[in-house]
């Protein structure tokens, strides 16, 4: 609100039904996971909430290197990955961390807090899945438009029983 009109402040506090929700309810649109029907990794979670602090509105075209650092930050992984675009940490998480990967193809299908890996041109993209959308180094309510190589989660997450449970 600007100070330029106080008037319009003061209406706006006392009727807050004036006043247009800021955020949009993006769940209409975008819905989390079913929670009864779908795995969630603690450590993948909190990697991702980590991921959520430092995202920035924009990219910076830093994806792969805000996941390594949410990931390493949430002890996901013992050390930092080598890989230096993000359509190469499909491979690398698979050999060198033994994440899984899910049979998923859709994007918002996807468990909160498994890692989204894409292709395409150029780095390619890797994001967290969160209950808002996506992070990685920005935060989206969509997933990006690349193609989509694959779905990953930590392979601790997928030994335990049974494989798909609720989050508490």
């Amino acid at each position: 609100m600007s100070l330029l009109f106080p008037a319009v402040a003061a209406l706006l506090l006392a009727a807050p039904c004036l006043a247009r929700d800021a955020k949009p309810n993006s769940e209409a649109y975008f819905p989390a996971p079913v929670e009864d029907a779908i795995l969630y990794d603690e450590k993948l979670l909190e990697a991702a909430e980590i991921a959520k602090l430092t995202a920035r509105k924009h990219s910076r075209k830093r994806c792969w290197r805000a996941v390594k650092n949410a990931l390493l930050e949430a002890n996901v992984i013992p050390y930092r990955p080598t890989s230096r675009y993000a359509w190469q940490a499909a491979e690398e998480l698979e050999q060198e961390f033994a994440f899984k990967k899910l049979d998923i193809t859709d994007p918002y299908e996807a468990p909160l807090g498994s890692l989204l890996v894409y292709g395409g041109g150029g780095a390619g993209h890797i994001e967290f899945r969160v209950e808002e959308g996506f992070v990685s180094d920005f935060t989206n309510p969509r997933p990006s438009q690349r193609p989509l190589i694959g779905v990953y989660v930590s392979s601790a997450a997928v030994a335990r029983e049974p494989y798909f449970r609720s989050r508490q």
